[in-house]
């Protein structure tokens, strides 16, 4: 167990180490802010550049004319703004230099203003309004709005600077007296502490504020920034909080200017602390198991990943980032050790006993086979149990699996293929232990709501057995999902067509059709065996799979005598030759009786 330890922490080493982990790494710092939720968002407004403003500017084209920008910032001055921050590059002249000139003397007016740009030289300068000499003259500066990308498309982070030109969040912290260190940042970024989604900053349109219409007192004291929010101008971005939605680039500045202005209160933890927890996390199954009984160790380990979720979320809304996917992962890799630690200490055991002892040998396959009888026995109760909710006796299944193994050894699948294919046959209709007793129990036709409800089995059945490494109930499952798909694609639940169906589900198909035809049941009577054997000629090449249905008629007279050795009665007097039991009035042809399958 000792040795299991170190080989987990060393696994768990380099899977963190080769990045392996990377993306949900990132995604799990998305569901922490969803955890936490909407925070407040004071001091900040928005003005979207928005669909209403394309809309009341009428014929007006992007770019506006400077000269409404002008008015704008002339609007927000009268309104008593803190700060003016204008995510819209001015960086080239336009066509109308009376326009520049407008804009540029009601950001003078304005006492100055930060604006954005794209572009910048090797030593951090910029051609916004004519350059950082003609913003000099009037306090204002341009500051980099680049934010930094994960792989994916998500922004979580902004930069300190991009390049030598600092970031607009940190130009605006240093002019509002919250000058930020370099220490501040973590190679150079900072987490940005989102306040929300979408929407979550008060935001008001580029029109209401151009015209006047917009109370000063919403703006009085406010940093103001000013930006496109309309999706047409493609200034819109996935982050940590938008989900499937897009914030605009003003929000996402909001954003990054609020972390900026509480001094960057997000941080990740030291390497080291995350390095250690993983080693920790990892040793833990393996040492715990010295100590520990089998189950207290199945219970500790679900119980440490809990206890490390909720730890990195309360240490994220205090302000720390850890790793959270990565130790969790090593946990794993540890657990995995510990079985494995486990599985070569009894086999070397089960050597040494088999070195001085030929008897105890011979128990340990004993108890080995009855550990394979056990589990195959564990898997019939457990179909019969679904089974005996519509008071089936359960042969059902019996005879349904032996019916399946039969057709497997006549298309030539090996016995040990058959043999598994018949015990995954006994979990085909294992969903109907979740379906209700009016639903199953109903002795009359099921109403379409109930067939709809009684179909949903297919999928359940298939969630109940799904995921697992074994090849017998992998097989199950593509069993149980797929039973009732028609070689048409009329069936269900994925109305699947031909050779889409799974193989053993197309040969469970018709040995359930086949047995639930000739088995009473409490809303019908049995088939007579030669109607439905004929009912299943029918349905070759529309339900079922033609070749299929061929080599399932060869064996039908074997089938017979099996039938009777299985002791269902019906089958007993029909395959013997005598009379069928009768049809009731509703059952006057096999055509009309209704098959619940």
């Amino acid at each position: 167990m000792v040795t299991a330890a170190a080989v987990a922490v060393l696994a768990a080493f380099a899977l963190h180490a080769s990045g392996a982990l990377n993306r949900v790494e990132r995604d799990s710092v998305d569901i922490r802010f969803s955890i936490r939720g909407a925070e407040r968002a004071d001091g900040i407004v928005v003005v979207s550049i928005d669909e209403d403003t394309f809309n009341e500017f009428g014929s007006a084209v992007w770019p506006f004319p400077r000269t409404r920008h002008a008015r704008v910032v002339d609007q927000l001055r009268k309104a008593g703004a803190s700060l003016i921050v204008y995510d819209v590059q001015f960086t080239e002249p336009s066509p109308d230099p009376k326009a520049d000139l407008a804009l540029y003397d009601a950001l003078g007016r304005a006492g100055g203003a930060l604006l954005a740009t794209g572009e910048s030289d090797a030593l951090g300068r910029t051609k916004v309004l004519g350059g950082d000499a003609n913003l000099a003259r009037i306090d204002a500066r341009a500051g980099a709005a680049n934010l930094r990308t994960d792989p994916g498309g998500v922004v979580r982070r902004y930069p300190r600077t991009v390049g030598k030109l600092e970031t607009l969040p940190v130009m605006a912290a240093e002019q509002l007296g919250v000058p930020l260190r370099e220490d501040d940042f973590q190679d150079g970024n900072a987490w940005i502490d989102f306040r929300g989604g979408p929407r979550t900053f008060p935001t008001v349109s580029f029109s209401d504020v151009h015209d006047g219409r917009v109370d000063p007192r919403r703006l009085r004291g406010k940093v103001v920034i000013v930006g496109a929010g309309a999706a047409t101008l493609q200034d819109m971005h996935g982050t940590a909080t938008s989900g499937h939605d897009l914030m605009s680039g003003p929000e996402l500045q909001a954003n990054a200017l609020w972390t900026a202005l509480q001094g960057n209160p997000l941080r990740s933890v030291p390497d080291w602390m995350g390095w250690l927890l993983i080693a920790l996390m990892a040793a833990a199954p393996p040492l715990l198991a010295l100590k520990l009984k089998p189950l207290l160790l199945l219970a500790a380990v679900p119980t440490l990943a809990v206890i490390h979720a909720a730890g990195t979320q309360l240490l994220f809304e205090a302000g720390h980032m850890t790793l959270a996917v990565a130790p969790v992962a090593a946990l794993g890799i540890g657990a995995a050790a510990a079985v494995v630690a486990a599985y070569v200490g009894e086999a070397r055991e089960r050597r040494w006993v088999a070195r001085y002892s030929e008897r105890l040998e011979a128990e340990v396959r004993e108890r080995t086979a009855e550990l394979r009888e056990t589990q195959l026995e564990v898997v019939e109760r457990l179909a019969k149990a679904a089974e005996s909710r519509d008071n089936d006796t359960g042969e059902h299944i019996e005879r349904m699996a032996t019916l399946c193994e039969r057709l497997a050894l006549e298309i030539g699948m090996s016995e040990a293929e058959a043999e598994e294919l018949r015990y995954a046959a006994v979990l085909h209709d294992i969903g109907k232990i979740s379906m209700p007793d009016r639903v199953l129990l109903k002795p009359g036709k099921l109403t379409p709501d109930e067939r709809s409800v009684m179909e949903t089995h297919a999928l359940i059945g298939s969630r109940l057995l799904a995921g697992s490494r074994s090849p017998l109930l992998r097989t199950a499952e593509e069993i149980a999902r797929t039973h009732h798909e028609r070689w048409d694609g009329g069936g269900y639940p994925a109305g699947l067509a031909g050779t889409e169906i799974p193989f053993a589900g197309r040969i469970c198909a018709i040995c359930d059709v086949f047995d639930a035809l000739t088995t009473q049941r409490p809303y019908k009577r049995a088939w007579p065996v030669e109607e439905a054997l004929a009912e299943i000629a029918r349905g070759r090449g529309t339900q079922f799979d033609p070749d299929l249905v061929d080599a399932f008629l060869r064996i039908a007279p074997e089938v017979l005598g099996q039938r009777r050795d299985i002791g269902s009665p019906a089958w007993s007097s029909m395959s013997a030759g005598e009379p069928s039991p009768p049809l009731g009035d509703q059952e006057a042809t096999p055509a009309a009786t209704p098959i619940r399958l």
